[in-house]
């Protein structure tokens, strides 16, 4: 519509300073008309045009916001280094294992002879230095 009122009006300036003939009979009117439609549909294409880079722009950003947010997760997720579960376990814990060794008992008068031997060498090296 912008391209066809510019038309108009070029082709209504031409009559106007008579350098070219009318275009059909059903046209009336001077060359303002086309020119004052022409300015309107202008207008109205700035304001599509800025609405389009507006949406884009907005889509632009919300792209950039999500990607920014997953490369932060990743970040965040590397900090921390993901075990191996342990698997399943035993419902009670774990259970003692008997020890297989045999147990030695030492009686009291081992235990005091040892004691004992310990003393008589002590006295032995006091009596030494006397």
């Amino acid at each position: 519509m912008h391209d066809k009122e510019r038309t108009l009006s070029r082709q209504k300036r031409r009559e106007v300073r008579g350098k070219g003939g009318a275009r059909g009979t059903n046209f009336p009117g001077t060359a303002e008309r086309p020119s004052q439609r022409k300015q309107i549909f202008a207008a109205a294409l700035k304001r599509l045009n800025r609405e389009l880079r507006r949406l884009h722009n907005l889509t632009a950003r919300t792209s950039h916001v999500d990607a920014a947010r997953k490369a932060l997760a990743l970040r965040r997720a590397a900090n921390f280094i993901p075990y191996p579960s342990a698997g399943l376990t035993a419902g009670e814990g774990m259970a003692p294992r008997l020890s297989t060794r045999r147990r030695k008992i030492v009686t009291g008068a081992r235990i005091g002879r040892v004691s004992q031997a310990t003393k008589v060498a002590q006295a032995i090296r006091d009596a030494r230095g006397a």
